[in-house]
């Protein structure tokens, strides 16, 4: 049915036939691609059967590029088994079969044609030491297909008819999670709708701290001991249904969706690092909310280079922990009872075999006064956007830790220990990016809906819609491939590759959504009364934190080169 005097008789031509065995078939041209990109790459940048770091840093488009380009497989073959789960079970119905023939569609032309890593910088796979021979498998009948009727105005105009016939749906499209996973969806989103999305914008106008009302309602709800084992107080559930809380929180606003990251990366910690003792005394208070931690993980001069922090922790003679250095961007520093501080105890050393990780306890101070401790400081750090929590500069000044809080009882191992929480962290944040996605897409569908030009809605111009089309489209891409990568963690396989490129393709979908959804406004987008301001502003932080976009680029090249 049209809305509006919008002309969709191009729809009965939107949907190609026998979609699922055409982009079934595409998939081993991209497997072909990946490969000799692979080994072109492989020859620039390995050293013997190791990856030289000098050749990588020179051939950094190409490593980067090549993680792009895994990225884009990956995420077209979740897309692929999402399909045919869809299709087993009969539900594969016509915004489904849109969304997927336009993944396939958009992402391939990308890969043949250049894939966008941000707005001013495009990989090609000649970047990657391809030549045209080597594009030749991309030319097989099922891609060439899909790049040309795949992503045509006609499905984009066509989704966007049945996105507005379908607008009560939480999600555009079902996603492919079991009832009880929707039904914490369903929950989640209620509390969204009714007790963030109608303060979100004001907090953030006001660089308010979220109301301790909205902590305790969440702990009561479960949210800081979701994925805790049971015998610790948690409720022991699956990282997927992390994913959609985390979603559904940050989809009304990012920082409401963030407060149980940092209960999270704090309870892998002690699971993967802890003594029993450690477990038994802290776990049971991240469960419930009754303990709020914090990350003390960055310095002001060394970014992601962690091996390089300064930070220092001496034995006094009573067996206690003496920290004295400098941190900086630490999320919710203030209202927290507990650090998870990673300093250098091991005199003589310069790089991560001397790091070790404590737990180091504080009192809970007020957005006035935020330190109320002997040997803490620090000064709060204005930002753009990513508010609700506030961030912070921290300075130790011989702060005392108590001597049983170094995690694990053994000094040097606190690299490792972070390392084994960053598959968890990468697929929470990747979660928090697709529900900003899904907030600008909730934000853009409205204005273009309400908002009349020249007769008639924004959303009847085609340019518009596909806008929104490709917004929803994108969003799914990533939800699957994070969902690929918590099901990888829950079911015990190591997941860094995947949960890094969720993580990576999640952030670019986000901040997309929300220039996008910024532009359908016009010039209302740019007045701070709009709360797309707002989601433009968040969702830039995606690209930056657990792991800047080229740092995360770089990771994930070396673990495909490895």
């Amino acid at each position: 049915m049209a809305h509006d005097g919008q002309d969709l008789t191009l729809a009965e031509t939107a949907l190609l036939p026998d979609l699922l065995a055409l982009t079934k078939a595409a998939l081993g041209p991209c497997d072909d691609v990946l490969a000799r990109a692979k080994a072109s790459v492989s020859a620039l940048v390995m050293d013997g059967d190791r990856v030289s770091g000098s050749k990588l840093e020179a051939h950094q488009t190409a490593a980067h590029g090549l993680a792009w380009l895994a990225t884009y497989v990956e995420s077209l073959r979740e897309m692929q088994g999402w399909a045919e789960r869809m299709q087993d079970e009969g539900t594969f119905g016509e915004v489904e079969q849109l969304i997927h023939q336009i993944a396939f569609g958009e992402y391939l032309w990308q890969i043949y044609g250049g894939i966008q890593m941000n707005q001013g910088e495009v990989v090609r796979l000649q970047d990657l030491g391809l030549a045209q021979d080597d594009m030749r498998a991309l030319m097989s009948d099922a891609v060439m297909t899909l790049t040309q009727g795949g992503n045509t105005q006609a499905a984009r105009v066509r989704l966007v008819e049945l996105m507005r016939e379908r607008s009560a749906e939480i999600t555009v499209g079902r996603t492919g999670l079991d009832e009880e996973l929707e039904m914490i969806r369903e929950q989640f989103r209620r509390y969204s709708v009714d007790k963030i999305e109608p303060h979100a914008h004001e907090w953030h106008l006001k660089d308010e701290l979220i109301p301790m009302e909205v902590i305790e309602e969440l702990a009561e709800m479960g949210v800081f001991g979701l994925t805790i084992p049971e015998e610790f107080g948690g409720l022991g559930l699956s990282k997927a249904s992390m994913c959609v809380v985390s979603e559904e929180l940050s989809r009304g606003y990012i920082g409401v969706g963030s407060l149980g990251t940092r209960s999270e990366i704090a309870a892998e910690l002690v699971i993967a690092g802890g003594t029993d003792d450690q477990k038994t005394r802290w776990l049971p208070g991240f469960a419930s909310g009754e303990i709020l931690p914090t990350a003390v993980f960055t310095e002001p001069n060394t970014g992601s280079d962690l091996g390089s922090l300064r930070t220092k922790a001496a034995k006094d003679e009573n067996g206690d922990w003496i920290l004295n250095g400098n941190k900086t961007w630490i999320t919710h520093a203030a209202r927290t009872h507990v650090m998870t501080v990673l300093a250098r105890s091991v005199p003589g050393t310069d790089d991560y075999k001397g790091l070790s990780m404590f737990l180091a306890e504080k009192t809970p101070g007020t957005d006035e006064q935020p330190w109320q401790d002997p040997g803490i400081s620090g000064g709060e750090i204005e930002v753009l956007g990513y508010r609700g929590m506030k961030e912070y500069t921290v300075n130790f000044d011989d702060f005392k830790v108590k001597g049983e809080n170094l995690l694990g009882g053994e000094e040097g191992k606190g690299f490792k220990q972070l390392m084994e929480t960053f598959e968890s962290a990468r697929i929470q944040t990747a979660a928090r990016a697709i529900g900003v996605a899904q907030s600008a897409l909730d934000q853009g569908m409205r204005y273009a809906e309400d908002r009349k030009q020249f007769g008639k809605p924004l959303i009847a111009f085609p340019r518009v819609a596909s806008k929104l089309a490709m917004m929803a489209v994108e969003i799914m891409v990533a939800r699957q491939l994070t969902y690929f990568s918590a099901r990888e963690k829950d079911e015990g396989r190591r997941c860094d590759l995947e949960a890094g490129m969720a993580k990576l393709l999640g952030a670019r979908v986000a901040w997309a959504a929300a220039d996008n959804a910024l532009q359908i406004h016009g010039g209302n987008g740019f007045a701070l009364e709009y709360p797309i301001s707002r989601i433009l502003c968040d969702a830039r932080i995606l690209n930056i934190f657990e792991g800047a976009a080229e740092i995360q680029a770089q990771v994930i090249a070396r673990r495909l080169l490895a």
